[in-house]
């Protein structure tokens, strides 16, 4: 049976928010996953919790949480990389994070060193 994009790009995702549940203690609120070209685009919503929100009203208190977050992903990061590296079999070169305060969204960016999408529709995987 062949992998279709959508059946990896869900893969990708129940996997990232397991990842959240077990590195970070709870999961976002809900997660999509895109493959385009050579990159795995990870937009995972209702990351940050009610009194993260009430804290990020201050400029001071967005910048803290932020830089929070962010450390506490990238301190993670060969753990993501090698969910990526398991369910495409490609080896991620770059990763890229960043997290809205406004509307507590995080965006992954998983670059990779091929095109996992020419990869897929030439039925490679």
């Amino acid at each position: 049976m062949k992998n279709t994009k959508g059946a990896i790009e869900s893969e990708i995702s129940k996997a990232i928010t397991q990842w959240e549940k077990d590195y970070l203690g709870r999961g976002s609120v809900s997660v999509k996953s895109d493959i385009l070209r050579n990159m795995i685009i990870v937009s995972l919503n209702g990351v940050l919790t009610p009194a993260e929100y009430i804290v990020c009203e201050t400029r001071e208190g967005m910048l803290t949480i932020k830089q929070n977050r962010s450390e506490l992903v990238e301190s993670g990061v060969e753990g993501l990389k090698e969910i990526i590296l398991n369910l495409t079999g490609e080896e991620v070169k770059s990763f890229y994070t960043d997290i809205s305060s406004r509307t507590g969204e995080r965006i992954m960016v998983f670059k990779l060193v091929n095109d996992l999408e020419k990869k897929i529709n030439k039925g490679d995987l």
